[in-house]
C-alpha cells in the first residue's frame, strides 16, 4: 500500500493548529513568567548545552539571554526538536533511562509563555539554579566514579573538507579475566565530536591456536549518543585476552550544529568501561546481554535500499528468536534522508501487534540509545517477531537533505543511506522469562491494591 504523504502532512497541520488553539485558550487563564516556571524548565533542560563553552549555538543562562530567542525556543520546543531527543510521547513505552524530553506540560507552558509576550515576572524572584556537569566528564562518572578502563583509538588528522574517511585498527584490552560491563560510553575528544559520524567497536578473542576470532560487538557510537547502562543481573562481557576492533567513520568539516569546518589534528576516540566486581559472574550467574545491528531492507531492486530523487521510501525487517528475550534498548540508524522509525512486536499466538517505540522526527545529528526502564523493557516470548520500520525523505522538505535531486543508495558514506537498528537483548531461558513475567504481575497487583 502506498503511503499518502500529502494526507499525513495535512493531518499534522490540522493537529498543530488544534494544539495551538487549545494552548491559546488555556493561556488566557494561566499566566507564566521566566522568574516563575519557565526559568526552571530552561535551567533544568537547556542550559546544560546552551552555556559558555557548551555545544549550543547561544547561551540561555539568564532572562536577558533567553528573551531574544523566545520565539525560536517556542518553535523548536513545539516541534519537539529541542531538547534533541526524538522519541514520541504517548506511543509505546514511555519510561526510559536518560530521557531528555520535556514533558507535555512543560512544552505547553513554554508555548503559552511566549504567546503571552515572554514576561520576566517578579524581579525579586530568581528561578532555581542547577548544578551543571562538566561537559568534558564521562556520562556515568557521577554515578559510578571514573571508568575502570579506557581504550583509545589511534590518532588521525581530519581535514576541513573532502570525502568521508575511515580508520579500522585493533587495540588490546589488557584484561586477564572476563569482566561484566556495567556501563559504557564512547566519546570523541574535543572538537572531534563534530566530525565522527560513528565509531563501532567489536571484540575479538584468541582461540586455542592463538588466532583471533570474532566474539561480538562491544558497543556502538553515533553522533550525539550519550552511552549505555546495562540492567541489573545481566552481563555484557569483555573477555580476557581480547582485543577491540575500532571502525571509525569521519566526515571532514562536520555534520550538524556542532560542525567546525576546520582541520582537527590528532583526532582520538575513546571507549570508557565501568565493570561489575570481579566475582560478579560467579556470584550472580547472570544472563548474557548482547548488542548488534538488526538489518532492514527495502524489498525491491535486488533487496537494496534505493530512494528516488524527490521521493520517499520505507524499509522494514522481521526478526524472531528460538528462546525468550528481553529488549533492553533500541537505537535506529540511518543517515541524512532518514526521518522516522518504529519498533513493534507481533505475537503469532494471538495475532496481536504491540507498538513499542515510535520516533517521528528522527535526525542523523542526534543518535540515542533508548534504554527502557527495567520494569518496562519488553519481554518477548519464543517465536514472537520484532517488526522494525524506518522511513526516508529525499525531498527538499527534509532540512538535512543535501541534494534532493540525487538517487540515494545504500552505502557507508554520509551521503548514502543505511537501514538498521541497534538493539540490546538479554537472552533468557523459560525459567527466567516466567520469573520476570511473574515479578511484573506482582508489582502491578500491588500498585492496583495501593490505589484502592
Amino acid at each position: 500500500m502506498r503511503t499518502n504523504y500529502n494526507l499525513l502532512g495535512l493531518a499534522s497541520i490540522l493537529f498543530l493548529t488544534f494544539q495551538t488553539q487549545a494552548l491559546a485558550q488555556s493561556s488566557a487563564t494561566e499566566q507564566f513568567t521566566y522568574n516563575g516556571e519557565i526559568g526552571r524548565i530552561i535551567n533544568e533542560n537547556c542550559v546544560v548545552c546552551h552555556r559558555e563553552g557548551g555545544i549550543g549555538p547561544m547561551q540561555l543562562g539568564s532572562y536577558d539571554q533567553v528573551r531574544p530567542w523566545a520565539p525560536l525556543i517556542q518553535l523548536r520546543v513545539a516541534n519537539l526538536e529541542m531538547p534533541p531527543y526524538a522519541y514520541d510521547h504517548g506511543i509505546g513505552i514511555q519510561e526510559l533511562e536518560g530521557d531528555w524530553r520535556l514533558s507535555p506540560d512543560d512544552i505547553d507552558s513554554i508555548v503559552a509563555w511566549v504567546n503571552q509576550g515572554s514576561p520576566l515576572g517578579d524581579p525579586d524572584i530568581q528561578p532555581p539554579a542547577v548544578d551543571l556537569p562538566d561537559p568534558t566528564a564521562w556520562t556515568f562518572a557521577e554515578k559510578f566514579g571514573e571508568p575502570d578502563l579506557v581504550i583509545a583509538s589511534v590518532a588521525i588528522d581530519i581535514p576541513a573538507d573532502g570525502n568521508d574517511l575511515w580508520t579500522k585498527h585493533y587495540v588490546y584490552s589488557g584484561l586477564t579475566q572476563d569482566r561484566c560491563i556495567k556501563a559504557v560510553q564512547v566519546k570523541p575528544r574535543g572538537d572531534a565530536k563534530a566530525v565522527v559520524h560513528h565509531a563501532n567497536t567489536d571484540i575479538q578473542v584468541p582461540n586455542e591456536d592463538g588466532e583471533f576470532e570474532d566474539y561480538g560487538y562491544l558497543t556502538e557510537y553515533a553522533m550525539g549518543k550519550w552511552g549505555e547502562q546495562m540492567p541489573e543481573g545481566v552481563c555484557r562481557t569483555l573477555p580476557k585476552g581480547s582485543r577491540v576492533h575500532w571502525d571509525i567513520h569521519m566526515f571532514p568539516g562536520g555534520v550538524g550544529a556542532m560542525a567546525q569546518g576546520q582541520v582537527i589534528k590528532d583526532n582520538v576516540v575513546e571507549v570508557a568501561l565501568w565493570f561489575h566486581d570481579e566475582d560478579f559472574i560467579a556470584e550472580t550467574q547472570p544472563y548474557k546481554q548482547d548488542l548488534r545491528p538488526y538489518m532492514m531492507r527495502d524489498g525491491y531492486e535486488n533487496n537494496h535500499l534505493i530512494i528516488p530523487p524527490n521521493g520517499y521510501t520505507m524499509t522494514q525487517g522481521f526478526h524472531s528468536f528460538d528462546h525468550p528475550v528481553r529488549l533492553d534498548s533500541y537505537q535506529p540508524h540511518g543517515h541524512l534522508r532518514m526521518n522516522a522509525a518504529s519498533l513493534e512486536i507481533f505475537y503469532p499466538a494471538t495475532g496481536r501487534t504491540e507498538q513499542i517505540s515510535q520516533i517521528s522526527k528522527w535526525s542523523a545529528t542526534w543518535h540515542h540509545s533508548h534504554i527502557y526502564h527495567p520494569d518496562e523493557a519488553p519481554l518477548v516470548p519464543t517465536g514472537a517477531v520484532l517488526v522494525i520500520k524506518q522511513w526516508y525523505d529525499n525531498t527538499a522538505a527534509n532540512p538535512n537533505n543535501p541534494d534532493p535531486d540525487q538517487w540515494v543508495y545504500e552505502g557507508s558514506r554520509t551521503g548514502d543511506e543505511m537501514s538498521h537498528a541497534w538493539i540490546a537483548v538479554t537472552h533468557l531461558d523459560d525459567e527466567g522469562y516466567e520469573r520476570l513475567v511473574a515479578e511484573r504481575k506482582a508489582k502491578e497487583d500491588r500498585a492496583l491494591a495501593g490505589n484502592d
